[in-house]
């Protein structure tokens, strides 16, 4: 039996936000430290695949001027609405996520990455599909701007782990899903 986890490892502010109304997260520099990737490194070793939003996958491409580099390391899935082309080692996904995140789960491989954004973390969490969640909580109060929990789903209890703290400010958050057999 495969025991592949799909995993939430993501950055918010102090007050919950992804990023800003206008899609800016420059702000997560504030905790940039030379020689500190916040454990990305050690946790990125034991994944070989990676999901996100397409508002996030375009966002990262305006970062990154049109580069994505989630593509040269893992196989990757963009979560979509439109039918699209798969390119460069992404493939666009539009159906039933339950679906995609059952035949990943299936495969042999290492764990699932999911990057967010807000809308495809929403609906993740409705079908109760996301195994861990690692939250690296950044040293910042946005005021507004994009949630990460959009609200609108049943309860979910979660045990909560170990957190780390890191001189930066920045506090990690590690929850899992309770075993329930």
């Amino acid at each position: 039996m495969n025991n592949r986890k799909l995993i939430l490892y993501i950055s918010i502010s102090l007050d919950g936000f992804l990023a800003t109304q206008e899609d800016d997260v420059s702000w997560l520099s504030i905790v940039e430290q030379d020689g500190e990737d916040y454990g990305y490194s050690e946790f990125t070793q034991d994944v070989d695949t990676y999901i996100v939003g397409r508002k996030t996958y375009d966002t990262i491409l305006r970062l990154t001027n049109g580069v994505f580099p989630q593509a040269q390391q893992f196989q990757c899935y963009v979560i979509t609405r439109e039918e699209r082309e798969d390119q460069d080692g992404i493939t666009f996904f539009n159906g039933k996520i339950e679906d995609l995140i059952s035949h990943l789960k299936m495969k042999e491989g290492k764990n699932i990455y999911c990057d967010g954004g807000g809308q495809i973390v929403k609906l993740l969490m409705e079908k109760d599909l996301i195994d861990e969640y690692i939250i690296s909580i950044i040293p910042i109060v946005l005021g507004d701007g994009k949630r990460l929990f959009m609200g609108g789903i049943d309860t979910l209890t979660l045990k909560a782990t170990a957190p780390k703290y890191f001189d930066s400010g920045l506090v990690q958050l590690r929850y899992e899903k309770p075993d329930r057999s």
